[in-house]
């Protein structure tokens, strides 16, 4: 009877050279840690990350826009009431994030907006 020997050290050595050859693989950051890997190319054409702009206050869920308690100009502070969206029979009350100035507001009473539509700007 036959038996297969494999050196499982030489076998992780090729490997590694392998992988220290190939020009094909890039280095992936995730929490500063570098990573070097096979990167899809589903991944590298994928939207890239953007971190949300506090001044740009934004619908979370579709609805229709119930109430307006803000005017272009007016100075707000932080948690101050902006509008009233209704989404699935609920009242839901958008506050400001940040102190700042109503620098435009993008939709009027009435409408109706999908999520993520941009529904007053702060400056």
């Amino acid at each position: 009877m036959d038996f297969l020997h494999f050196d499982l050290n030489q076998i992780i050595h090729q490997t590694m050279a392998k992988i220290e050859n190939n020009e094909a693989l890039k280095f992936l950051n995730i929490d500063e840690s570098l990573y070097k890997t096979n990167i899809s190319r589903k991944f590298e054409n994928r939207k890239k990350y953007q971190p949300k702009d506090p001044k740009m206050i934004l619908s979370f869920i579709p609805g229709t826009v119930l109430d307006i308690m803000v005017i272009e100009g007016k100075h707000v502070e932080m948690g101050d009431l902006l509008m009233i969206l209704d989404a699935m029979k609920m009242q839901n009350k958008l506050k400001s994030s940040i102190a700042g100035r109503i620098k435009k507001i993008h939709v009027n009473k009435g409408d109706k907006v999908s999520k993520g539509t941009l529904l007053i700007e702060l400056e």
